[in-house]
């Protein structure tokens, strides 16, 4: 494995304690989940074994739990291990830029998720959506683009964190790799969407207090000094810390191409984590209306300060201490491997911190790991089980068989993604490679992906053809300009920056240029009601309680069942309405254009659907319904643009120039990070506990109650 080091000289924790840690946290958080599980079924009438509650957590999730929820899937380990080796490398620049290359993701996908709410609000994915519009050819390559972001993913998660646990336990890579999805794979099975939910308030919460914890403890170290003593040691290492790249060689510039280029290849890899992983998606589908872009862009502002404050304290203390003896590599220095690995962190807190801070980074390694983990089997278990078993397999499957068939794709992501982690680790990837592959094979399908919702003029074969001729585009680029200036294709040359930044433009630009030839090669216009047959009578009908029910038949009975089992914000489809002048103004509201002909290639609906026309199908939302939801469009898109402009341009750009960090300046630059990172655990861990107050009261009262008719049936007998 040609990114192994070597961990014996080192041994920064027992083998033995790291078998206990990753095993016993594993356990422990399985239990949780699966009494969390049983009250939420036994008080709250929440039951993950309806598809409903599996898939979509009954489409009731509130602000605070959506916030804590995206923010933790979107705290992988890059935020805080990566972004402190990066630090490293190229000095403060990264963590800012590595901020900025998070949030407005997530900002753009409040935006989608309310124009999804708007255009298919029955949808449990988006490559439903992508099914109605683009037939089954453009489904299974959406199909194919969105497996391979979500398993490549997480797998690269998977394997970054086996990595991480060799190279500071020595624990041979392939258990570690296969301890860390086994306890994940649990209690996704069994609680389904909203376990993860709730298992990603406990991961947030956590590691929140850890990442707190972390930068105020290395940065109060008498080796150390605060800020001003952290200044001044860098400062005072300067010439033997020189990089290249940056004004003056300094770490305490903003000025560095180095950073610059790594942000930029950053936000595209992340934005394709984003908009192509289903997981997303599907948390957009589980909130509430009136959640979901408050939601997101709560978290898509508390994120930003995570790698900023960490990976900025942690990088630069491990400059300032590396050649001192109680660094773990004294005499020697740190290597490309170990930095590309992501060992500057946990050097840094054994130094400082000692095995205490050793556990404690173990515990912030499996926060991180789990809530990747389980976020991803959710989707991966959608797509397999309702994508593909319920769509092409099985379309009369019952709601039982198919929560069954959900749990057992759970297994099987599981199993397949073990597997490819351990694949990487023999083939000698590490993080620095796997951020720079990201982009070009996520990348192509973005654009596409967004036009779906919102250009009515792309065609099913330009939304077919285009992301496969990006992402060949993009490969191209990567390898020919790395054979172009390095002179040979290898791991080594496809990490280099130009290469990879080239290569990801190539990957995101290029299918935007296919699409609008393509699309003007043979026009048509999509009607945007054509969505609204999207599982409108196939949806309600999935949670009757006769398992043997089908899914693709809608008799009378049925549907007056699917009535009594609609939500109060929605109206259910009458069989054949006679289309008022009101209901066509909401129609054409929602199409955006008052189109009212089908495009000249429509795609295959239901069969329960397509007895209607489009004059005769109503939305789902009243007109309040549909008003607050355009209105929340309006501000996700504007929160979108602002947080673009400022954390792009306004803020970063002015910085880059011929400037090194006064000491006032710094210390002001990391108190407000610092300050940010509290932000952010009032905005993702208290707010979401007083936003579920009463849930959690009436969980508690549940709970105390049934403990104590227990304990008198107890005393009596």
């Amino acid at each position: 494995m040609s990114n192994q080091i070597d961990t014996s000289k080192l041994a920064l924790i027992p083998q033995g304690s790291a078998y206990g840690l990753l095993i016993g946290l594993g356990v422990l958080f399985c239990g949780v989940i699966l009494i969390a599980v049983r009250v939420q079924k036994a008080y709250l009438s929440e039951d993950s074994g309806k598809s409903e509650m599996f898939l979509v957590a009954n489409r009731s999730v509130g602000t605070g739990l959506t916030a804590s929820a995206v923010f933790s899937s979107w705290m992988w380990i890059n935020e805080t291990v990566l972004a402190a080796a990066m630090c490293y490398r190229y000095g403060l620049a990264v963590p800012l830029w590595w901020g900025s290359g998070l949030c407005f993701q997530i900002a753009l996908m409040a935006a989608l998720g309310v124009m999804a709410k708007i255009r298919v609000p029955y949808a449990y994915t988006s490559l439903e959506i992508i099914r109605m519009r683009y037939g089954k050819i453009g489904h299974l390559v959406f199909i194919v683009l969105n497996l391979t972001n979500n398993v490549f993913g997480c797998a690269s998660m998977i394997m970054t964190g086996s990595q991480l646990i060799y190279g500071v336990s020595g624990m041979n890579f392939v258990a570690a790799t296969i301890l860390i999805p086994l306890g994940v794979v649990l209690y996704t099975a069994v609680g389904g969407l909203k376990a993860t939910f709730l298992t990603d308030f406990l991961h947030t919460a956590i590691a929140l207090i850890l990442i707190i914890y972390f930068t105020i403890s290395v940065l109060t170290h008498s080796a150390v000094g605060g800020l001003g003593g952290l200044y001044d040691k860098v400062a005072a290492t300067a010439g033997e810390n020189y990089v290249p790249g940056n004004y003056l060689g300094s770490l305490l510039t903003f000025k560095s191409k180095g950073a610059i280029i790594w942000g930029l290849i950053l936000k595209f890899g992340n934005l394709a984590l984003v908009v192509m992983d289903t997981a997303f998606w599907q948390k957009s589908f589980a909130t509430e209306v009136k959640a979901t872009v408050p939601g997101y862009n709560i978290a898509a502002i508390a994120v930003f300060g995570i790698p900023w404050g960490l990976g900025t304290v942690i990088g630069l203390t491990a400059r300032a201490l590396h050649n001192t003896p109680i660094f773990p590599t004294f005499p020697g220095s740190l290597t490309d491997a170990e930095v590309s690995m992501g060992m500057v962190m946990p050097y840094t807190l054994k130094a400082l911190l000692g095995d205490g801070g050793i556990i404690a980074f173990f515990f912030l390694l499996f926060m991180a790991l789990t809530s990747t983990v389980s976020s991803s089997m959710i989707a991966v278990s959608s797509i397999l089980s309702y994508d593909l078993y319920k769509t092409y397999l099985n379309p009369k499957v019952s709601d039982k068989k198919l929560v069954h068939v959900s749990h057992l794709t759970v297994v099987i992501h599981g199993v397949f993604i073990t597997g490819i982690s351990i694949a990487m680790n023999y083939g000698g990837a590490n993080m620095t490679w796997i951020n720079y592959l990201r982009p070009v094979i996520s990348c192509p399908g973005i654009i596409p992906l967004i036009l779906t919702l919102f250009w009515s003029r792309q065609t099913r074969l330009a939304a077919i053809l285009s992301p496969v001729l990006g992402f060949f585009t993009g490969l191209a680029i990567w390898l020919a300009t790395a054979k172009s200036m390095y002179g040979a294709v290898s791991i080594e040359t496809t990490s280099n920056e130009y290469p990879a930044l080239y290569a990801a433009i190539g990957s995101f630009f290029t299918p935007a240029l296919y699409s609008v030839i393509l699309s003007l090669y043979k026009p048509h216009k999509f009607d945007w009601r054509e969505f609204l047959r999207i599982e409108i009578a196939d949806s309600a009908h999935l949670h009757t309680a006769s398992d043997t029910s089908t899914l693709n038949e809608s008799s009378e009975e049925e549907q007056k069942d699917d009535q009594k089992m609609a939500p109060s914000s929605v109206k259910p489809v009458p069989e054949n309405p006679r289309p008022e002048s009101t209901n066509t103004k909401d129609l054409e509201h929602v199409g955006g254009v008052g189109e009212k002909t089908l495009a000249s290639t429509p795609a295959p609906v239901s069969s329960s659907s397509t007895q209607l026309s489009l004059d005769d199908i109503q939305h789902p939302f009243d007109e309040t319904t549909l008003r607050e939801l355009y209105w929340w469009l309006k501000i996700a898109l504007i929160v979108f643009v602002v947080v673009v402009l400022v954390t792009f341009v306004a803020w970063p750009l002015p910085l880059y120039r011929n400037y090194i960090f006064t000491k006032s300046f710094f210390s002001g630059w990391t108190t407000v990070a610092i300050i940010w990172q509290f932000g952010a655990f009032g905005a993702v861990v208290i707010f979401p506990l007083y936003d579920g107050r009463r849930e959690i009261i009436t969980g508690a009262r549940g709970v105390w109650k049934s403990s104590r008719e227990f304990l008198s049936m107890k005393t009596r007998g």
